[in-house]
């Protein structure tokens, strides 16, 4: 069983969203049948790595774009979640807030990565946790990874650069029980000191226990 996928679209001009929207779609119809129910998107910025930001019209389009796309996931008992990097916390979080204010969250939910929104704020917890304090109830699917001194950790653990802890409890208070995805994501500066099997294989322990709250 496949509980959700991951697929990347380009959604800020409107001709390329409606052709990723139908990709999209394409894609979930198949996915249907090996038990895919969540639909997670990262709509492409201008360019990756780069510096340009997309206009106000263009982060429009792309709120519509969602919501058009949400819509017809939801009528195939499909669930649309946004995800994002870093990039679209730049300039006061503009990209990332507009997706959420400027969709109806009965059809765009919250894919919620936590590293990606603390590393994107600069390294915030507190922008992390005002994040779920506003769109906490939107979170279906929780994305997870650990860093010390804001570099990603070999190991998941519950406490470090971010408070797991913490967020699970708020998570459960806001009502909602996301899919739990653990990722495994070493960069320059993580420890090198086991295996990508074992590294996995310890990580995983550790979330069930973190994430129990959140199972059933």
């Amino acid at each position: 069983e496949m509980r959700s996928l991951y697929v990347n679209s380009s959604l800020h001009e409107a001709e390329q969203a409606e052709k990723s929207i139908q990709e999209i779609l394409a894609i979930a119809k198949a996915a249907r049948a090996v038990g895919t129910r969540i639909i997670v998107t990262n709509p492409n910025p201008i360019q990756w790595g780069g510096e340009q930001n997309k206009t106000d019209a263009q982060l429009q389009t792309q709120a519509r774009a969602l919501n058009s796309l949400g819509e017809q996931l939801a009528d195939l008992d499909l669930k649309l979640a946004y995800h994002n990097h870093d990039i679209e916390l730049r300039n006061a979080a503009r990209e990332f807030h507009h997706m959420m204010v400027g969709t109806d969250p009965r059809v765009v939910h919250l894919c919620l990565d936590a590293h990606w929104v603390y590393r994107g704020s600069g390294n915030s917890a507190v922008a992390l946790f005002d994040i779920v304090e506003l769109y906490g109830k939107r979170v279906v699917e929780l994305h997870v990874r650990q860093s010390h001194e804001g570099v990603w950790s070999e190991v998941f653990t519950a406490r470090d650069d971010i408070d797991y802890a913490r967020l699970v409890a708020a998570l459960v208070r806001h009502g909602v029980r996301p899919l739990v995805v653990l990722e495994q994501a070493p960069e320059k500066g993580t420890p090198k000191t086991l295996t990508a099997v074992e590294a996995i294989r310890r990580s995983a322990i550790e979330a069930r226990r973190v994430f129990a709250p959140l199972a059933g």
